[in-house]
């Protein structure tokens, strides 16, 4: 079933490996071209263009872009007794992963009477995205917000597709968590038209939504105030239209298609193995599935597993489009040396160690989104409740970049403090440099303090 790339006899670089190995493409640069002209309209007509947005995009026209309280408090008691309980167990999960995350300010004396402090600043106001495409994800408001809140943030806006099967609403388990977890300021907006209007804002067009402003304790005709920073995944066109905004506010990343990296030895159970590349590829027809090992074994074993349980599960189709693609496949190595250098070069959204001595094995590990440890550490345990956050770097970017965490929401800004004869000690060394940059009038900066 799933292609085979054999490296076993192959000396490859680490770009070349990265060349070689199976990967989903994103275009946002395509995708870039067909945002744009609706980032411009909703900057330019704002709650119309929205509707409209919603219309051509969402088949439904929501009634309220803003959703009442009302609607939201209905849906959390609506909520099965089980999901409120997991999603409950979720946010203190998260809240106490996150809470590890938060830096401290530190206090630095460079000389006597010259300090230089590090604080962290929370930004004011933040925008998060919550996608409604071929599932729903409580989860991603869980691991948005949660992150956001544990920053320090004081403003949270929400934005969700509509619904056309909920009368324009988002899917009633996202308002629900949105209610549990405080999230008030909710819009039923979706796709690139969302991006748009948390950056840029956006005005009412009529009375219901002035009414809806006004409920909310506001005052005047603007709907949603515009944010300083926007997270969440989505699609390519919200990934597009988060790469346009980019700059009027600060984004978390250009999240791809959801992708899984499996290093598993003979040791691994391929029962397991198999349903945990099967949990990913049930997402998205383009999700990606990888196994690396050096056991033919061990793969031919998965394979079968894998046929077995593909028949079995209930989006056999998308996941059978998923595996199949050339996103994913099974990827052979001589050893576990030459297995860890493929791993970081794939530089996997979520890796699975599932070899013998796994700590030790993921903590040589330098790129991956985030490392699941041994057999009884699923990736869905993170998407949910382990307390690690699964909005994560995706397309190989995790070389360079991290899962989304409290420091989306924080700025670090430092504090200098010196004093008169902190100063005085600096001037002579000051002026110099100041001299040979031809800024003669830093140095008179410095003078001209001394008396």
């Amino acid at each position: 079933m799933l292609k085979r790339l054999d490296l076993r006899d192959t000396q490859l670089t680490a770009r070349q490996l990265t060349e070689v190995m199976p990967r989903a493409v994103l275009d946002v640069t395509a995708a870039l071209d067909a945002v744009a002209p609706v980032i411009a309209d909703v900057r330019a007509r704002g709650a119309a263009a929205l509707r409209d947005a919603a219309e051509r995009f969402d088949h439904v026209r929501p009634e309220h872009l803003r959703i009442p309280a009302e609607a939201i408090q209905s849906a959390l008691d609506a909520l099965d007794p089980a999901v409120r309980d997991a999603l409950e167990l979720s946010i203190e999960h998260n809240h106490a992963g996150h809470k590890a995350q938060l830096p401290v300010e530190k206090d630095t004396e460079i000389i006597p009477g010259g300090r230089v402090i590090q604080r962290w600043i929370p930004v004011r106001r933040v925008g998060l995205y919550v996608p409604g495409g071929l599932a729903v994800y409580p989860s991603s408001v869980v691991m948005n917000a949660v992150a956001a809140q544990v920053a320090g943030v004081k403003q949270i806006a929400l934005a969700s597709p509509p619904q056309k099967d909920f009368g324009g609403l988002p899917h009633p388990t996202i308002l629900a968590a949105c209610a549990l977890l405080g999230v008030e300021e909710v819009y039923a907006v979706g796709g690139a038209q969302a991006i748009a209007m948390l950056a840029y804002g956006a005005k009412a067009e009529n009375a219901i939504d002035l009414a809806d402003i006004a409920a909310a304790g506001g005052t005047g005709d603007l709907l949603c105030e515009g944010v300083d920073v926007v997270t969440g995944p989505g699609n390519v066109y919200v990934a597009a239209a988060k790469r346009a905004v980019r700059g009027v506010v600060g984004i978390d990343a250009e999240a791809g298609p959801t992708e899984i990296a499996i290093m598993a030895d003979a040791a691994a159970n391929p029962e397991l193995v198999a349903a945990d590349l099967l949990s990913q590829a049930e997402h998205d027809p383009n999700a990606s599935s990888v196994l690396i090992t050096d056991s033919t074994e061990l793969a031919d074993a998965v394979e079968t597993a894998l046929a077995r349980r593909l028949e079995a599960t209930k989006h056999s189709e998308r996941a059978r489009t998923a595996l199949l693609g050339p996103q994913s496949g099974i990827v052979l190595v001589r050893d576990l040396e030459q297995g860890i250098a493929v791993a970081d070069a794939y530089a996997a959204e979520h890796l699975e160690i599932q070899t013998t001595d796994a700590p030790a094995v993921a903590r040589r590990i330098c790129n991956a989104g985030a490392i699941f440890v041994g057999a009884y550490s699923p990736v869905p345990l993170g998407d949910y409740l382990a307390g690690s956050n699964h909005v994560l770097p995706t397309g190989g970017t995790a070389r360079f970049a991290s899962g989304l965490s409290v420091m989306a929401y924080i700025k670090p800004v430092q504090l200098i403090e010196y004093d008169a004869a902190a100063l005085a000690t600096m001037t002579t060394p000051l002026t110099a440099l100041a001299e040979a940059e031809d800024l003669p009038a830093h140095g008179e900066s410095a003078r001209a303090r001394q008396g």
